[in-house]
This record gives C-alpha cells, sequence and structure tokens, in this order.
C-alpha cells in the first residue's frame, strides 16, 4: 500500500447507480456499526491512541470522527428531502478531531452513537422512492450538488474507508 490516507482509494461514483449498488451500500452502512466494534473493541487505551498513520488521526480520534461524520450526513439526507436543494452546513472536521471529547472520550459514546444513527439511516432510506434518491444538497466547499443516490455511496465508502485505516493499522502492529 502506498498511500495510507486512502487505503481503498478515492470514492468514484458508477455512473449509474443501480438497485443493486444501492442496496450493498445501505447494507455497508447497515454493518458498519457492528463491524467497527468488533474491531476495536479488545484494544488498550495505549492503542486507541497510536495513529493510523504518522500525522493522522489516532483510532480514538478516527471512531469519533466517523461518528460526528455519519451524524452529519443523516442531517443532509433529512435537509435535502425536505429543502430544495439546501446549501448545507460544513464543518472543520479537522477542527473537531482535536477538540476534547474527541481525543479523550471512551470510543463506546461513538459507538453507540453511530449504531444509532446508522439504525435510523438504513430505516430512512430503504424507505425513500426513486425520486427521493434524485433530490440534493449543495456543499458550500466544493459547490459541487450531490444527489442523495450519490451519497449513499459516499458514506458506505466513508465507512470502509476508515475502517481499513483502522484495520491496515491492526496489521502493520501485528494487533491483528
Amino acid at each position: 500500500m502506498t498511500d495510507l490516507r486512502y487505503p481503498i482509494g478515492q470514492f468514484v461514483a458508477p455512473e449509474n447507480i443501480t438497485e443493486e449498488i444501492k442496496q450493498e451500500w445501505i447494507q455497508t452502512l447497515e454493518d458498519f456499526p457492528t463491524r467497527l466494534k468488533n474491531l476495536v473493541k479488545d484494544l488498550s487505551e495505549e492503542q486507541l491512541e497510536t495513529p493510523y498513520r504518522e500525522r493522522g488521526w489516532t483510532i480514538r480520534q478516527t471512531v469519533h470522527h466517523c461518528s460526528d461524520s455519519h451524524h452529519h450526513s443523516y442531517i443532509r439526507f433529512k435537509w435535502a428531502l425536505t429543502e430544495d436543494n439546501p446549501l448545507i452546513k460544513a464543518y472543520e472536521e479537522a477542527n473537531w478531531a482535536e477538540l476534547f471529547d474527541t481525543r479523550t472520550a471512551p470510543i463506546q459514546l461513538s459507538l453507540d452513537h453511530l449504531k444509532a444513527v446508522h439504525a435510523k439511516l438504513v430505516y430512512l432510506l430503504r424507505g425513500l422512492t426513486d425520486e427521493d434518491l434524485n433530490k440534493s444538497f449543495v456543499h458550500p466547499e466544493s459547490k459541487d450538488t450531490v444527489v442523495l443516490r450519490k451519497n449513499i455511496g459516499i458514506y458506505a465508502w466513508h465507512c470502509n474507508h476508515h475502517y481499513a485505516h483502522i484495520e491496515n493499522l491492526l496489521i502493520r502492529k501485528g494487533w491483528k
């Protein structure tokens, strides 16, 4: 692996997001909280303080980041479903990762939060129509319009991306 920042590569949406692809992404979202919990449940406090790469976040920060990020994603879906192509609120994820709670809180808080947020998100996604999935929001930094159908894939990728950060570190350190 040459780039520890992107162990599974960057997200590239397929040209045609089929029902099968969408269902695979939703399944990834549904499974992520349990997969992540199982990956990190036996780690010591010292291991949780290990960055996944040089100048990268610690495992603890990465777990808390997933919780924060996926909470934002859930809200972005709701905004797009209830407003006409809204301009969403971005957040400074690097600054959030340096906040006291992200650096020190027990990861169980974020594991529990991820379980709840993903359960709500998956329930919502499974009830959306094609018309709903064609709704969108605008990201303020990139100015890109993000269609909800694609956003499912972005967050499925995000799950696998950060899972791979942690899993690859555990393998490199001989902890797995």
